[in-house]
């Protein structure tokens, strides 16, 4: 079981980070966090009153939710834990302590992503990512293989030469 970290804005197209993780590696069963990253203020008074950190899972709509539980009933197989994380901290020994805690092996990324902070505390995980030591997979989410839903177009062999006939 390999374990995935998946920055991200909580936009729905982001989740689409699994379909192009199972094409790319099949028979593995993995573990996906979805993480964002915060920078700690400076204020005493925000340190102190951490109930901002609750607040944070504003930011993440319940259409996100509700697209990880399908992907968890759709690769039920393939995905033993789907979550969603916050890093807090800019600082790469605290990202590398994170990464530690929650065992990844990986840090996904989708060929063309993009970071767009969801307040003014986001910070981009680019920079602590590609300093973790971590494998980075760079996947391509635009060309995922969908499962075709095709329709059934016998003809029996007596039809087949009454039309032409």
């Amino acid at each position: 079981m390999k374990t995935v970290l998946v920055p991200t804005d909580f936009n729905l197209e982001s989740v689409q980070i699994i379909d192009a993780l199972i094409q790319d590696q099949p028979h593995e069963t993995f573990n996906i966090i979805f993480i964002h990253a915060f920078k700690i203020s400076d204020s005493i008074t925000d340190m102190l009153m951490l109930n901002r950190r609750s607040r944070d899972y504003e930011n993440v709509s319940d259409e996100f939710y509700q697209s990880l539980n399908d992907y968890k009933s759709k690769y039920q197989d393939q995905l033993s834990r789907v979550g969603i994380e916050y890093f807090y901290g800019s600082t790469v020994a605290a990202f590398k302590n994170f990464i530690e805690h929650f065992e990844v092996e990986y840090i996904g990324y989708p060929k063309n992503y993009n970071f767009k902070p969801i307040n003014k505390f986001s910070i981009d995980p680019k920079y602590l990512t590609e300093r973790s030591g971590c494998k980075l997979l760079v996947l391509d989410t635009t060309n995922i293989r969908r499962k075709e839903n095709l329709i059934d177009t016998r003809i029996e062999e007596k039809q087949l030469q009454d039309a032409n006939a």
